[in-house]
């Protein structure tokens, strides 16, 4: 039903925007961290002091702007083929509602790889206005110097003098092998789901109801998001690093013929540890978010439904 698959996409977008709002400032940290080419190493306290003292608390929500229209539009194009192509499967075959996991998979890959051409470019702007504020910063630098902050206008206008058009799909390699990240978190997800409505059904049937079918709460979906989008994050974030360096257009990643090129240079010149700087702000982010979006995303999808529901009854 494609009224199903826009409704899921309209949860999508503000499961996302709400969840996005609550954790940026780790993102904040975490982008800065990964494009950060310097040996020396902060920790988050400190990363924090040094943004409120030179850009003030607002420092901590650099690029919130386009960061926030990226993610309505990345989660509504992303539920929106996710939901299609989940039908379309399901439509195909004779069985249960259970997909498995190839077919996670594929749907996984299917949406992922349209929502990432679609929605590079907001993601090169977000990253550069992040990025750029704290361009000033080095050793020398005094840690309360107070630096401009470029209006999403200014960072655009910038992109463009440097790289042209095509200086928005910047990334765009890495950005793709990333699709992995919600193939993956989406799969475990799914199978996890699966898993749990299967034993609970399994319970619930020996008390005489044969029809009867186990729910997942709103902690249930929290967790398992939680859960699912620990283990993405984790196996993909030296990938997480590169195309944030790419999107940032770093002179470090100028030189980066591709992906795995940017990955052995990055140890080669850096170590292997800084594939995982900024890991630890990445993982609470995008576990926290992930959470508060599979939780969020289910009970604005029932609102919404409902009140289409009662507007086409009326």
């Amino acid at each position: 039903m494609s009224n199903d698959s826009i409704i899921h996409a309209v949860a999508g977008s503000a499961g996302g925007v709400v969840a996005m709002t609550a954790t940026y400032p780790l993102i904040v940290l975490s982008t800065r961290a990964a494009v950060e080419t310097s040996k020396e190493h902060k920790s988050t306290y400190q990363a924090v002091l040094d943004i409120v003292k030179r850009e003030g608390v607002s420092g901590l929500y650099s690029g919130l702007g386009p960061s926030l229209l990226g993610i309505a539009i990345t989660n509504g194009v992303y539920y929106y083929f996710y939901e299609r192509s989940r039908e379309a499967i399901l439509r195909s075959r004779k069985g249960g509602k259970a997909l498995s996991t190839p077919e996670s998979m594929l749907i996984g890959l299917i949406a992922g790889s349209a929502t990432t051409i679609i929605s590079n470019p907001i993601w090169v702007i977000q990253t550069s206005q992040t990025v750029r504020t704290a361009a000033p910063s080095t050793s020398s630098t005094p840690p309360d110097t107070k630096v401009k902050k470029l209006s999403i206008l200014e960072t655009i206008n910038q992109i463009l003098q440097e790289g042209g058009v095509g200086a928005f799909w910047r990334g765009l390699g890495p950005a793709l092998v990333l699709v992995v990240n919600p193939v993956l978190q989406y799969t475990v997800f799914e199978q996890l789901k699966n898993l749990l409505i299967k034993r609970r059904t399994a319970r619930l049937r020996p008390s005489g109801n044969g029809s009867v079918i186990g729910a997942l709460t709103d902690l249930d979906f929290f967790l398992l998001g939680a859960l699912s989008k620990l283990v993405a994050t984790s196996a993909t974030y030296p990938y997480i690093v590169i195309k944030s360096r790419l999107h940032a257009g770093s002179a470090a990643a100028t030189r980066y013929k591709s992906a795995l090129d940017g990955l052995l240079t990055v140890v080669r010149e850096e170590g292997v540890a800084a594939l995982y700087r900024g890991v630890g702000s990445k993982l609470t982010q995008s576990v926290l978010t992930a959470a508060l979006l599979f939780a969020g995303q289910r009970r604005i999808y029932e609102l919404v439904k409902k009140t289409v529901q009662t507007v086409s009854v009326a």
